[in-house]
């Protein structure tokens, strides 16, 4: 009978130790300098910048080892892991597009460095990319097309959650269940096709999947939920990004919606006050910082996210003991302990 886990956690220990032990990243970016060599063309050169930033590259880690977890191959599925990051990185593109974000991954944005039209043609070169390189899966066609599935619907899910992000500008009196919703699609899209399709395409039964799938889904949300606390808990120079950016683009991030949440009335107008517009982006951010940390919203945004991360590993419980699950345990834990 197969070994099944009973406390992911066990599993994990230190998880950027594990994450550095395991071959798969290094993998994964000798892969993409293949793939993307220097001196091709402009858009080949926009690419590289794009895709070999420093980075954690957890999503196709995520990929092989759900793929791995269930029993899968890790060659056979790895063009799946570049197609993953294409997409999460096309998605970051055209996200500092958005935003108007000067650093991403502790350096020029896309846009900053190369300008904004080529930006937006490289994002969808790469969005374009990922659906060639699903093909490569040395796999029969239903499970390829399985994936092919799971990673367009994530793409999607993506976009709408973008827009939902929109809605909640200036609001944060924004119900929580609304930004758990709006985190979903954002970030726990690409989470969530990542291991759907690993599972899938590793062999996965129809209970491996579903188990991979809400493991993401709850990974997702608590790597949003802690991406909104970075500005509160680490500088600009180690988060490799702009502490006030969310602040200055008026967006009630978790902390203050937890804020708002726990507030008296004057506060709350603070809270408001912070994000209308009305002072400039640093301004606004230490307002907000001085109100959350008065309330200790941070404390229990934190500890929100953890929550997510105890039931994901939970989700891990349905998954037989190996790597793959050791892998995922440590990204899990990685969402809600990193300082970038």
């Amino acid at each position: 009978m197969t070994a099944r886990i009973t406390d992911a956690h066990d599993l994990s220990g230190d998880p950027a130790a594990v994450l550095a032990a395991s071959p798969v990243a290094a993998e994964l970016r000798a892969e993409l300098e293949r793939r993307w060599p220097a001196g091709t063309d402009h858009i080949g050169e926009v690419s590289r910048y794009a895709l070999l930033a420093p980075g954690k590259v957890l999503r196709p880690v995520m990929l092989v080892a759900a793929a791995e977890a269930v029993g899968g191959d890790r060659a056979a599925v790895l063009p799946a892991a570049v197609a993953i990051e294409y997409l999460h990185v096309a998605s970051l593109v055209h996200d500092d597009i958005i935003d108007g974000d000067e650093l991403r991954r502790g350096r020029a944005s896309v846009p900053v460095r190369f300008g904004v039209p080529d930006a937006i043609v490289t994002g969808d070169a790469l969005i374009l990319s990922l659906f060639a390189a699903l093909t490569e899966c040395g796999l029969p066609a239903e499970p390829v097309l399985a994936a092919v599935r799971a990673v367009a619907d994530a793409g999607v899910d993506l976009c709408r959650g973008q827009a939902l992000e929109a809605e909640l500008l200036r609001d944060p009196a924004c119900p929580p269940e609304r930004y758990r919703r709006m985190a979903a699609l954002k970030t726990g899209a690409l989470f969530r096709a990542a291991c759907r399709s690993g599972a899938v395409l590793g062999g996965g039964d129809a209970e491996q999947v579903a188990a991979a799938t809400r493991f993401a889904d709850r990974v997702g949300t608590a790597f949003q939920m802690h991406d909104d606390l970075l500005p509160y808990l680490a500088d600009t120079e180690v988060t490799g990004k702009s502490g006030s950016s969310d602040a200055g683009n008026m967006r009630p991030t978790f902390p203050v919606i937890v804020a708002h949440g726990m507030a008296g009335t004057r506060d709350r107008a603070l809270l408001a006050e912070a994000l209308s517009g009305s002072r400039s982006p640093v301004e606004s951010f230490a307002l907000l910082r001085d109100v959350l940390t008065r309330l200790g919203a941070v404390e229990r945004a934190a500890a929100e996210a953890a929550e997510e991360i105890r039931q994901a590993h939970r989700d891990l419980a349905v998954l037989p003991v190996g790597e793959g699950a050791r892998l995922l345990a440590a990204v899990a834990d990685l969402a809600i302990h990193r300082d970038r």
